[in-house]
């Protein structure tokens, strides 16, 4: 595989994408990236329809749509998004969150549900990716959450969207995780940060540089950047880390 597509998650803006859409997506396209992430309430609102005439004023791809783990519960619902992210020429469906519960149990339930919704995805041409978060690394009498689910997930249904930042405050490190996991790679998070704030990529203790060399190994189609929030003016901030993924080779 070649170099992988960069893109970004809106979520840095704010909320500013829910009324200045055009002017959102264009600065991402100015900033160098090729796609952008968003939530999947975007089908609904601005509506595929104008979701694509956006893209295409602002020259981007949709790299991915995600949402929580309710919504993945709807089997009609998932179906629909399929379809709207296939009609917007996107691949990649992301959930974050597994089943109600504080124990193991949680993510048996929810293996058995991504199983199927993985599936699901597979046979209409797209993937279905998990985000991790830190929580998913806590111990169950000394079984992670995270590889659990794992465990439990066929790898060809299920996908990983490696959200680097969380696995490092999950106390294991970003690259081994990555490549422990190679045969759901494809979509990744790029956040940087130190415990408890977010900063642009290559301010902060995330091993970046590893990181970028593992997910290449494992054939990275996007890397996305997430900001969660930033102290600068998004478009400032999108450029910053963009200009670190060039340093990296991206």
């Amino acid at each position: 595989m070649g170099q992988p597509k960069l893109g970004l998650q809106l979520i840095v803006y704010g909320g500013r994408q829910a009324r200045d859409l055009i002017g959102v997506l264009e600065e991402v396209s100015a900033a160098g990236y090729a796609g952008f992430e968003g939530g999947v309430g975007m089908f609904a609102d601005p509506g595929v329809e104008s979701l694509k005439a956006a893209m295409w004023q602002a020259d981007l791809q949709l790299a991915g749509m995600h949402s929580g783990y309710g919504e993945f519960t709807d089997l009609e619902k998932v179906k629909q998004h399929i379809e709207n992210l296939k009609a917007c020429g996107a691949k990649y469906l992301i959930c974050s969150g597994v089943a109600p519960g504080e124990d193991i149990a949680a993510y048996e339930t929810a293996a058995a549900t991504f199983n199927r919704i993985g599936a699901l995805c597979v046979d209409a041409g797209v993937a279905f990716c998990y985000h991790n978060h830190a929580w998913e690394f806590e111990a169950f009498d000394g079984v992670k959450g995270i590889h659990r689910l794992m465990e439990l997930t066929d790898p060809a249904w299920v996908k990983l969207c490696t959200d680097v930042y969380w696995v490092m405050i999950g106390k294991e490190d970003p690259a081994e995780f990555i490549a422990r996991y190679a045969d759901r790679a494809g979509y990744y998070h790029f956040k940087d940060g130190a415990p408890g704030s977010f900063v642009e990529l290559g301010k902060g203790t995330v091993d970046l540089p590893a990181a970028t060399k593992a997910a290449l190994t494992a054939g990275a189609e996007w890397i996305v950047c997430e900001q969660d929030k930033s102290e600068l003016e998004p478009k400032v901030s999108i450029a910053e880390s963009m200009a670190y993924l060039k340093k990296l080779g991206l």
